[in-house]
């Protein structure tokens, strides 16, 4: 029989879907009269059967799966997905779950995809982005001292004098390290250790100061402030990688004499003349000035050399004012009581201003800004 298909469905709520013209050919042997549609509705059709009114298809994963009207599709994901049966998975296994479990309907794959990009608990737990999302800007060292990177550690086992925080700042150009342990961190306190020419970039001379304290104390964990000046003189007297020189050269024009040479006598200890060597220190004073010319060359082919590798990692992304973001919780800001439980992503927070080079300002979505200034990392897009 040729001609439209249109069933009588006593249902007020019944509507047609993809199961209508193969269930109707099925049944009634009705096709469309465009000869193209017909002949493919016969082939999709040999691939289903009817078993009493209700639609199968016949699949590989399970003898026959049960063909589903969007609604009940819907349901299905969802229960699937976040119900009592559900893990919160992928898309690609919730569609073999579905399957196993002797669903069908067409679009499956493209709709659990989309739900499960969209799922709110699975975007707020989702992990961490570390993949770079701009290009890597170098910061050119202009002089000695002229910039450093600071930080605050802590807190540690409490010790000599009740301290038990450190507040660290490396000088950018020499790697020359200063720390001072406290007892409490204050306003007052950080403003007396640091200056105006200072930022947060200390993470590198942290990691060497803990991996150091750490190895050196064993289990006297409360002795860290008495072998601190240790670790400083043994950091500034060991040669950087980015500069091929030691901090203390850097600083002063002259490496240091290290308290091996006095144990073994090196050459220039057995051989040192004390009548000379207030000259030759400020010569090699003078001549500093070349030591740290060649060092900016050195640096700065080594950062070349790690923003190539850097660059090359880096997927692109941006956003523009007015769009909504979710911000990773960062241990700072999540909730104690919830533990191992707490989410990796809060939110979700309107862009309120791109500042460029990966800064951004934030407000919530009531239109009341945010404090400080986020880091392009710290976001992903509200799907």
């Amino acid at each position: 029989m040729v001609g439209s298909v249109e069933a009588d469905h006593t249902d007020p709520t019944y509507s047609p879907d993809w199961r209508t013209d193969i269930k109707a050919f099925l049944t009634s042997a009705i096709i469309p009269d465009d000869t193209t549609e017909a002949k493919r509705l016969r082939t999709q059709a040999s691939r289903y059967v009817i078993i009493a009114g209700q639609l199968y298809k016949r699949g590989f994963s399970t003898p026959l799966l049960k063909c589903l009207d969007p609604a009940e599709a819907d349901y299905v994901m969802r229960e699937v997905h976040e119900g009592v049966c559900g893990m919160h998975s992928g898309a690609r296994t919730t569609v073999s779950k579905l399957l196993r479990a002797g669903y069908y309907w067409p679009t499956m794959n493209t709709d659990c995809e989309a739900f499960v990009r969209k799922c709110q608990p699975c975007q707020k737990h989702d992990n961490l982005i570390h993949q770079p999302a701009q290009q890597l800007h170098c910061i050119p060292p202009a002089w000695p001292f002229a910039t450093w990177g600071a930080d605050i550690l802590g807190p540690f086992p409490v010790a000599k004098g009740q301290c038990k925080f450190l507040i660290v700042a490396v000088d950018i150009f020499t790697k020359w390290i200063e720390a001072e342990p406290l007892a409490c961190i204050s306003a007052h306190q950080v403003q007396k250790f640091l200056w105006r020419n200072t930022n947060g970039q200390a993470e590198s001379a942290n990691k060497v100061i803990l991996t150091e304290l750490k190895k050196r104390l064993g289990e006297a964990k409360g002795a860290w402030v008495e072998q601190l000046p240790e670790v400083l003189w043994a950091y500034r007297c060991t040669p950087q990688s980015t500069t091929q020189e030691t901090p203390f050269r850097l600083v002063y024009g002259s490496d240091a004499m290290i308290l091996v040479e006095i144990g073994e006598p090196s050459f220039r200890r057995a051989h040192f003349n004390g009548l000379n060597n207030e000259a030759e220190l400020q010569t090699n004073l003078d001549l500093a000035e070349e030591i740290r010319d060649r060092a900016v060359v050195i640096a700065e082919a080594a950062k070349q050399r790690h923003k190539r590798r850097f660059d090359s990692k880096v997927k692109p992304r941006e956003f523009r004012e007015g769009d909504l973001v979710w911000r990773a919780t960062g241990e700072a800001r999540k909730d104690p009581r919830q533990g191992k439980l707490a989410p990796n992503w809060d939110g979700p927070y309107r862009v309120r201003h791109n500042l460029n080079n990966g800064a951004y300002k934030l407000e919530y979505l009531s239109g009341e800004p945010i404090p400080r200034t986020w880091e392009l990392l710290a976001f992903k897009s509200v799907l």
